[in-house]
């Protein structure tokens, strides 16, 4: 019993990975265009996450200023802590943004549950002339209005938040792939 119970988890991520494979490609192979560009440019990549996303912002700004699988030099990339001085959560990380921001710079939001702050934090980067890429899970739809055209929202709609996690992780790993691939020259 417990077996099969084990078992259906496995299932469900591999469907779950498949039904995503094509709604996310364009996202996310836009979301690689955006920090290409900005990087490319001189300008750096703001990466932050809520709740459990935050371990994902650190994992993805680490890959991005080292390496993901091709060896490259490092980019651009700053994780912001969601612990500054007096201001915890939101607040500090809306700080960071504040202080770090510059126009042609990308903030990466992650977001797996539903930070119910995340629109200061986004204010905050378009005050800064920042273009924003969000991954996120149930505000997604709400995200999606804050968003100008040039930014990108990778939507992750998994009703449960360990199927969220591991689409979200996926997601992460595509996307510096795909980044490696334009700047590396990478055939398909």
């Amino acid at each position: 019993m417990l077996e099969t119970r084990i078992q259906q988890q496995f299932f469900e991520s591999a469907d779950l990975l498949y039904q995503a494979a094509e709604s996310l490609t364009k996202p996310i192979s836009n979301a690689a265009q955006v920090l290409v560009g900005s990087v490319t440019s001189g300008s750096r990549l703001l990466c932050a996450g809520a709740g459990l996303a935050q371990g994902d912002a650190a994992l993805l700004a680490t890959q991005l200023t080292h390496q993901f699988e091709q060896e490259r030099p490092g980019l651009a990339a700053l994780l912001l802590q969601p612990m500054l001085g007096p201001l915890v959560g939101m607040a500090a990380l809306t700080r960071q943004v504040q202080a770090h921001g510059h126009p042609g710079d990308v903030l990466v939001w992650l977001d797996l549950e539903d930070e119910p702050e995340a629109g200061a934090l986004l204010a905050a980067a378009r005050a800064q002339d920042m273009a924003v890429v969000a991954v996120a899970g149930p505000q997604a739809a709400l995200l999606r209005g804050a968003l100008l055209e040039t930014d990108v929202l990778i939507p992750l709609t998994p009703a449960r938040l360990a199927r969220r996690h591991e689409l979200m992780r996926v997601a992460l790993f595509a996307l510096c792939d795909a980044i490696d691939a334009q700047l590396l020259g990478l055939e398909p």
